[in-house]
């Protein structure tokens, strides 16, 4: 009997993190579900891999991805424009990608950056 109480305890709270506060989503003025969130957040990792196995790790960990509601925004620091041409095309291959804003800045030779 104490091994079912644990489970349903286990269960109730998981799906209680599981679901959203529709206060706050009011106050911030954001309607994305727990669903749609978890779908970004796999969206997100999954542009992030496809992106280190197409331009390589060490250009990728200078591209920062968001996903809202599969829309990818790609920010951050590439060594040519090509690198951050290629990282939004290999987003763009991802399923649950709707569209892809590029924001990645192509670093300057002077600056360093």
């Amino acid at each position: 009997m104490p091994k079912r109480i644990l489970l349903a305890t286990a269960v109730a709270l998981a799906l209680g993190a599981c679901a959203t506060d529709s206060s706050k989503q009011q106050q911030s003025g954001s309607s994305e579900t727990a669903g749609q969130y978890v779908d970004d957040a796999t969206v997100t990792a999954k542009v992030k891999t496809e992106i280190a196995s197409d331009v390589g790790v060490k250009a990728a960990s200078n591209v920062n991805v968001e996903t809202y509601r599969g829309v990818v925004q790609l920010s951050g620091f590439a060594d040519s424009e090509e690198q951050a041409s290629r990282a939004a095309t290999a987003a763009k291959k991802v399923n649950g990608v709707r569209s892809v804003k590029n924001d990645i800045r192509v670093k300057s030779a002077s600056t360093g950056r």
